[in-house]
């Protein structure tokens, strides 16, 4: 029939978001403020939105409370398809942190299980998530 002939199948399409549009995206979720909680943005003036900062406010009945902790975010050539690569600049002792801040990736379910329908702002809020985990909750901080 004619939808066979102009190539109509009934097969789902997936649409492929290219990498800067989706940066692009997320750089305008970010400036509306996120969620309180956590913020990001980009770090430069680089137009190949490489460089992300990241900031997470910690959460209350923890022992990052009142605490604001700064992270980089790299997003490499290969993102979406490939995780964005996240590290604390502020000292933060957390079980999912190695002692130079780097973000352990086996140990963040959304870098873990990342997909590149995921956000830079899902990784935060999920690193968020692991301070109020009862391994992470009660740990000394480093001085601010």
């Amino acid at each position: 029939g004619w939808p066979r002939q102009l190539g109509i199948t009934h097969q789902k399409m997936e649409i492929i978001v290219p990498r800067n549009f989706k940066l692009l995206d997320e750089l305008e979720a970010g400036e509306k403020g996120g969620d309180g909680h956590v913020s990001w943005g980009k770090a430069d003036e680089d137009i190949y939105l490489h460089n992300w900062m990241g900031s997470i406010i910690g959460p209350n009945s923890t022992m990052f409370q009142g605490n604001f902790y700064q992270l980089s975010v790299f997003c490499s050539d290969e993102y979406p398809d490939v995780a964005p690569t996240v590290k604390f600049i502020t000292p933060v002792n957390m079980t999912c942190v190695d002692a130079q801040g780097n973000v352990i990736v086996s140990k963040v379910p959304e870098l873990k299980n990342w997909s590149r329908n995921m956000t830079i702002c899902e990784v935060l809020q999920g690193i968020r998530t692991l301070m109020s985990h009862s391994a992470n909750k009660k740990l000394k901080q480093p001085p601010q």
